[in-house]
């Protein structure tokens, strides 16, 4: 098998490279070079394969968040919300009536025009 070959087997083997090339930190290139250089068995791979747990361990994290929201506060804000929302909607539309009781602009009297003439 040549080295091509080899180096496919090994990333199929390892999809931690995919993640590492779609982040942008790495190139197929790159990682070829990676391979052809050092093989398999070295620690220049370490920095490629830790990203799985630094992942995983984000996705822990954000579970745990995720368990300590209190809901029963999360409805308060929403319920909160709802009636600023009411409320802004209400002056809207009164506004929206008393600037329609606004008389058109008046008349200009003509200049010649004096008291009644």
């Amino acid at each position: 098998m040549d080295k091509k070959e080899s180096f496919k087997n090994f990333a199929k083997n390892h999809p931690e490279l995919i993640g590492s090339i779609k982040n942008g930190e790495a190139s197929w290139q790159k990682l070829y070079e990676i391979y052809d250089i050092y093989g398999e068995d070295d620690r220049a791979w370490k920095t490629y394969f830790n990203q799985t747990t630094t992942s995983s361990s984000s996705l822990g994290s954000i579970t745990n968040i995720v368990k300590n929201i209190d809901m029963d506060s999360v409805q308060k804000h929403i319920n909160t919300a709802q009636k600023a929302l009411g409320l802004v909607q209400e002056l809207t539309s009164k506004t929206g009536e008393a600037v329609g009781n606004i008389k058109g602009p008046a008349i200009p009297r003509p200049i010649n025009k004096f008291f009644e003439d």
